[in-house]
């Protein structure tokens, strides 16, 4: 396609394009996270209106102190009730700290968890259209928020709203006209909090998204730290790694400024009401209408008032803050599991009809599927970030050949079971027979990695069915379902941790003797060898202290050592030079004898002798049979052995 002809597409670069804000959470889906914790709670509230009666009860003893010294009295025992007062009223509030401190770090811990469970029970279409910085972020950081609503004055708030009573109800019987004064004042500070907590709210979800996007892009570029630095690309992705840590500064440096406006106002507006209170209630003093005990036990209750009226500021804002962060990880709980509609999925499968034939190990019928939008959209996503970095490499990027998705809008719209443009597979249909090897060969695109992913139940097709011993997959428990399959992906990753640790991913009850004994089938002794730890050897974050070949070594041979009856290979030897190959494809027979193999390959040599070889091209079967029938009968498959050296 030349530059004038082909369609315009996005110029943002990584980290542009995000929404300016998140999606936000209600006060009511915080209360689950609370309600968890509500025994605590209980207790923090009974300790609350134990504190509040100890700490209203102060000014009152103080009053009387004050008349009984005018009076020239003796004190007897007010000042050591007054000491008693004080003693109580901190003991209770240093253990009330704790509990809050402790519950606090429980509805982290909690909120952790509930995400956690609900990330790894995601479809995988939902990690196809999500960054993954992004979904840790909300693990790491927005919860971390949570914890400001119990710490920062909404667990106590019982207390406070108590000592905010009964310090109203004292200065109104002391002198209304005072506490008249003190309303007045108060009430335009609040008017001012309540303004500034929606643009708190608002600018810390939005902060939250910046900061998800840069742990996202922290990740892909270490993630890839050798690609970036072989291309030279380290400066490009430092400038828009710190483009995004800029704008996250940027709405940080917001939330404090909007944030530093509620401290001065509730520090003006005790220095107003102490002001009012001293001036105004001099003049009492002198006019004879209160006394001077009545004006000092006013301002002691005048402090009481501003200390939970403080809490009531810093609430607000921690509960704003939090509940940016909650919707963020609310947006993640809604989300619905790859088994939430598995029932319904499986009550709408028309049952097969009964056949004499012997059911197969795996059969596709007319089989029809294309990725949901969110994945094409993704896709499209990550095109125009891979032509932003071009572009700023100087790159003429009309010549670059990437795959166009403006075609998957709409698409979605297409009738159930019909062919849609999107489509990657098209009507597949062929059989597989209980312990024959089958290979799935054709050019890149072909559909081949979708079609192991189907049987996986990655994914459902849109049209067709899939049967797996004669029993279509959508009726079948996903775990049952893949405790009978052995996958290993084209590019299988290997986990940070240790060889044993990898290996026993699918068979945690595996022996170190049959842990070695299949590490050494597929060649890789020489692993076990070169260090004492043996199994226990680190390999490393992404397996980084192995080569390739041996990171796909090791992952076949964790499927060889669950020894499930279906093997499932995609392209799993393309990183082997041909020794290791060769004794990998022993080790295969070995392991295959009695079980179903399924094998992607573009190396035909390694699957010409399959009992059945199928030759798919954009999205549809185009042949299958052995390899000499096909190079008779399928020209696709004959131009592929040609340039393999194969006829």
């Amino acid at each position: 396609m030349s530059a004038d002809t082909r369609p315009a597409r996005s110029r943002r670069g990584f980290g542009r394009g995000a929404p300016d804000d998140g999606p936000r959470a209600s006060f009511r889906q915080l209360l689950p996270f609370l309600f968890e914790h509500r025994t605590v709670l209980v207790v923090v509230a009974v300790l609350s209106v134990l504190g509040a009666v100890t700490t209203l009860a102060q000014p009152l003893l103080v009053g009387q102190v004050i008349e009984a010294v005018q009076a020239e009295q003796t004190l007897g025992l007010l000042v050591w009730a007054i000491v008693a007062l004080v003693v109580v009223s901190s003991i209770i509030s240093g253990y009330q700290h704790y509990l809050l401190q402790r519950t606090g770090t429980a509805v982290v811990y909690s909120s952790r968890r509930r995400l956690i469970s609900r990330i790894l029970h995601l479809p995988i279409s939902e990690f196809d259209s999500r960054r993954t910085g992004d979904l840790v972020s909300r693990v790491g950081t927005d919860t971390t928020l949570l914890y400001a609503v119990l710490t920062q004055g909404l667990a106590d708030a019982v207390g406070n709203a108590l000592i905010f009573l009964g310090a109203i109800i004292a200065m109104a019987l002391i002198d209304p006209l005072l506490l008249g004064a003190i309303v007045i004042v108060l009430g335009v500070s609040i008017l001012g909090v309540v303004t500034l907590s929606g643009r708190i709210r608002k600018a810390t979800a939005e902060q939250q998204v910046k900061v998800g996007e840069l742990a996202s892009g922290v990740e892909r570029a270490v993630g890839s730290i050798r690609t970036v630095r072989a291309a030279g690309a380290g400066e490009r992705e430092e400038t828009a790694l710190n483009r995004v840590a800029r704008d996250a500064y940027g709405v940080g440096v917001r939330i404090a400024k909007v944030s530093a406006l509620v401290v001065p106002i509730a520090g003006i507006a005790l220095q107003v009401s102490l002001l009012a209170v001293l001036g105004l209630g001099g003049y009492r003093v002198a006019d004879g209408a209160i006394g001077v005990a009545d004006l000092v036990t006013f301002v002691m209750f005048l402090f009481l008032l501003v200390g939970p009226l403080g809490s009531f500021f810093g609430a607000i804002t921690s509960v704003n803050q939090a509940l940016g962060a909650l919707g963020r990880i609310q947006e993640v709980l809604d989300l619905p599991t790859e088994t939430d509609d598995d029932a319904r999925i499986a009550a709408t499968v028309v049952a097969e009809p009964a056949s004499d034939r012997e059911p197969a190990a795996v059969e596709f019928r007319e089989v029809r599927f294309g990725y949901p939008e969110g994945v094409v959209a993704a896709r499209r996503k990550a095109e125009n970030e891979a032509l932003a970095v071009l572009e700023s490499a100087h790159v003429d990027t009309s010549t670059v050949a990437l795959p166009d998705a403006s075609d998957a809008v709409g698409a979605a719209d297409a009738p159930a079971g019909a062919e849609r443009a999107t489509d990657v597979l098209r009507g597949v249909s062929f059989r597989v027979p209980r312990g024959s090897r089958v290979a799935l060969v054709g050019p890149s695109g072909a559909g081949k990695s979708t079609t192991l992913s189907l049987i996986e139940r990655f994914y459902d097709p849109t049209g067709g069915a899939i049967l797996l011993d004669g029993h279509d997959v959508r009726t079948l428990d996903r775990d049952e379902l893949r405790s009978r399959l052995g996958y290993v992906e084209q590019d299988a990753p290997t986990l940070a941790g240790t060889i044993g640790e990898n290996l026993r991913l699918a068979s945690p009850q595996a022996t170190d003797e049959e842990c070695e004994r299949v590490l050494r089938a597929v060649n890789l002794g020489d692993v076990l060898d070169r260090s004492p730890e043996g199994l226990e050897a680190a390999v490393g974050e992404s397996g980084v202290m192995l080569s390739g070949g041996e990171r796909q070594r090791l992952a076949i041979a964790r499927a060889l050592l669950a020894a499930p009856p279906i093997l499932l290979l995609d392209e799993s030897t393309s990183s082997l030079d041909g020794l290791n190959e060769q004794r990998m494809r022993e080790a295969i027979d070995a392991v295959a004898a009695g079980r179903t193999l399924i094998v992607i390959a573009h190396r035909l040599s390694t699957v010409v002798d399959s009992d059945l070889i199928v030759v798919m091209e954009r999205g549809r079967v185009v042949g299958a049979g052995t390899h000499s029938e096909l190079v008779q009968t399928t020209p696709l498959y004959r131009d592929l052995a040609k340039h393999q050296l194969l006829v």
